[in-house]
């Protein structure tokens, strides 16, 4: 009967060879890092988007620009600043004085991975013009509609420290990133590692050998086989009761919507795919929440002047519900 169950009913062998592509390609340019790009690859495979926070200086890009750089798709760079309007990013209707009208000139959101560079620079009228593309993979703009081509991945990054000229992200903004990755310094080790790669002049000469290792319709491929893994009765429970607790736990002022309860359960659904399995087990689930939450809670003001992280509070939920079995 075991040997029935755990039987592998999905052929897994594209996915894994890809993943432990793009982690050795990436891990010969990024030292350390690998819990960030196991991150980011289980948001490619779970057709979510990323947002990446760490101090400047910790390759915050670079691991952006190489994830696009792996993937033989069409990569739009969006700088985001103070003075930047909708238009800069979505696209504008252009004059023809030929045909006597109105075409519209489509703008940088338009292609499959998008990278958005200190998204936390743009104002409030610019960061709702990516509301509709982040949910919905469209815009409307004049009255009509325009439907980005799949995949539609945006990778954005931001700086938590600088405040001057920055603007807090709108919660329904947050809310539609599958992750928040917080990539923090590099140890000792990792450090002077760095130096070395950069000393010999390594990283330059290995970005510009970077090859595609997959296409778009093999990201397409690999979505449909990691949204028809087997998720238990249990196992969703176990995920309700997770996102439930957010909701009634005294130290939080907001918790996960149900959005975020479909997060945890496409994230664990990557996860397993990349460990080798058709199935997802409760370790998978109780492994993603803090990725998945720690930007769609808030904490109550004295938990705040406190100093607790959203993560402590999550894995102390996670510790109090019973892990099925």
């Amino acid at each position: 009967m075991e040997d029935e169950i755990f039987e592998q009913r999905t052929d897994l062998t594209q996915l894994s060879a890809a993943v432990e592509q793009i982690k050795a390609t990436l891990g010969k340019i990024i030292v350390g890092q690998q819990d960030a790009i196991d991150l980011l690859i289980a948001g490619i495979l779970a057709d979510g988007h990323v947002l990446i926070e760490g101090v400047p200086g910790v390759a915050k890009t670079l691991m952006a620009k190489l994830m696009a750089k792996a993937i033989d798709a069409k990569y739009s760079r969006i700088q985001f600043t103070p003075d930047l309007m909708p238009s800069d990013v979505l696209g504008t209707s252009v004059f023809n004085p030929k045909t006597t009208d109105f075409e519209f000139k489509q703008g940088p959101v338009f292609g499959n991975i998008i990278l958005i560079d200190e998204i936390n620079r743009a104002p409030a009228k610019t960061q709702s013009a990516l509301f509709e593309v982040m949910e919905e993979r469209q815009i409307t703009i004049d009255g009509m509609r325009y439907q980005m081509d799949e995949p539609f991945i945006v990778l954005a990054t931001q700086n938590p420290v600088e405040q001057e000229g920055t603007y807090r992200l709108p919660e329904a903004q947050l809310d539609r990133f599958l992750f928040k990755v917080e990539i923090r310094y590099p140890s000792l080790e990792e450090e002077i590692n760095i130096l070395a790669q950069q000393h010999q002049q390594v990283t330059s000469e290995q970005l510009a050998h970077i090859e595609p290792i997959l296409s778009r319709g093999d990201i397409i491929s690999l979505r449909k086989i990691v949204k028809g893994l087997r998720v238990e009765a249990k196992v969703l429970e176990f995920v309700a009761k997770i996102i439930l607790e957010t909701r009634s736990n005294k130290s939080l002022f907001l918790g996960g919507s149900p959005r975020a309860s479909l997060a945890v359960v496409n994230a664990a659904k990557a996860f397993a795919a990349m460990r080798g399995r058709d199935f997802v087990t409760p370790d998978d689930v109780a492994w993603v929440p803090p990725s998945v939450l720690r930007h769609r809670i808030m904490l109550t003001p004295d938990k705040e002047m406190e100093g607790v992280s959203p993560d402590e509070i999550v894995k102390q939920i996670i510790q109090k519900i019973e892990i099925p079995r």
